[in-house]
């Protein structure tokens, strides 16, 4: 039986003959007419005024936080529900990662908390060098709410927009928000280069302190001339073309993925089976479609929901482990916690992928219902001795 993946890479033939394209140009280098074509369109496509493609979406934070100014010493403000590469992109300026919790309605990083944080480093004189708001599983954060008050105190902010490309905040794209914004093209993304990202900004100085670093920081004279430590961050023209064919079909990957989420919410309404809120101010693009089990209601815990996928042939993956829970970041400051560990711990991600269909979703479905089914028996049998 074929395997059902999480959320495979979905190309097609535009990818191809533009990838082809740009080897018979012989443009293999990290500069090149697909890389300068990439940029473009995709700054054109989520409506900012610049854009610089990296070597990855951890290379996009990570510059991101040397152009806001970040310093060794310094806290950086993230939410708490995030793969570890937003707090290690910190790390690797030497900043302290300050680990938020996040809302029960969005599952994003609650303002309320990043309010009471900065407060209290301002009351102690702890500089604070950025805030990295994260666009969990698709759905931005709340940035009118975060921009007014990392303003109030003075810090950056910065969007971890790495899994949220084709979203949108109140009517604007995902990464039109901060100093900058960070993307990842990572195969499981809802487009890809088969590695790589882009960060992206409306200041063109930021852009152009990216661009000159990610390419060893070389200054423009005839020999190689070097004033500060640059990195070789640059994205290849190849992976640009690859690109450049993923970006032309994003609307339709975004409207397949939240048909499927939707698929999954008329389907699966077992008790003890609730769905990741969609927040009332965005719209999310659908990467992945979370649940979470409430094993008393449902029958079944987390992991023996996901053990049986696992079974059928049916990759699934629980919900990000916190920040704060994982031993990398032991001994880092966190503000609340308890919401985003009880998301851990009984939340799941369902296969997503574009390419997904509908005889498999059915598969996916299926197995979870049979899961409950089979749990149910028993409990069907205690009250009918009872009677």
């Amino acid at each position: 039986m074929k395997r059902i993946l999480l959320s495979p890479p979905d190309v097609g033939i535009e990818e191809r003959r533009l990838l082809l394209e740009a080897f018979d140009s012989n443009w293999i280098a990290p500069v090149g007419p697909q890389l300068d074509a990439f940029e473009r369109e995709f700054a054109e496509a989520i409506g900012v005024h610049h854009a610089v493609a990296l070597s990855s979406g951890t290379a996009a934070l990570h510059l991101g936080l040397i152009a806001a100014g970040v310093q060794r010493g310094d806290r950086v403000i993230t939410s708490t529900l995030t793969f570890a590469a937003t707090a290690n992109a910190a790390v690797y300026v030497g900043a302290q990662p300050v680990f938020v919790d996040v809302s029960p309605d969005t599952w994003t990083l609650d303002p309320d908390l990043v309010a009471e944080e900065l407060a209290a480093c301002a009351r102690h004189g702890r500089r604070v060098g950025a805030v990295i708001a994260v666009d969990l599983y698709g759905q931005c954060a709340d940035y009118s709410r975060l921009l007014e008050i990392s303003d109030r105190y003075g810090v950056p902010l910065i969007a971890d927009a790495a899994e949220a490309l084709g979203a949108s905040y109140r009517g604007i794209p995902a990464g039109g928000f901060g100093l900058c914004a960070a993307f990842s093209f990572n195969g499981n993304k809802i487009i890809t280069t088969g590695g790589g990202g882009m960060l992206v900004s409306h200041d063109r100085a930021v852009a152009e302190r990216v661009r000159h670093l990610a390419t060893q920081a070389r200054e423009p004279v005839a020999h190689y001339e070097h004033l500060e430590v640059g990195y070789n961050y640059r994205m290849s023209n190849l992976l640009a073309a690859v690109g450049r064919g993923q970006l032309a079909t994003l609307s339709g990957k975004v409207a397949i993925r939240r048909e499927i989420n939707q698929w999954y919410r008329s389907a699966l309404t077992q008790p003890g089976i609730s769905f990741m809120p969609e927040a009332a101010y965005g719209r999310s693009n659908g990467w992945l479609t979370c649940i979470r089990i409430a094993a008393d209601a449902f029958g079944a815990t987390r992991d023996e929901v996901r053990t049986h996928l696992e079974a059928q042939g049916i990759e699934s993956r629980p919900v990000w482990k916190p920040l704060h829970l994982q031993p990398a970041f032991r001994g880092c400051e966190t503000r609340g916690g308890g919401i985003a560990r009880g998301l851990f711990l009984d939340g799941l991600c369902l296969p997503s992928g574009s390419s997904l269909s509908l005889g498999d979703q059915c598969r996916v479905i299926a197995a979870i219902e049979g899961v409950h089914t089979r749990s149910a028996q028993p409990v069907r049998l205690r009250q009918a001795l009872a009677v």
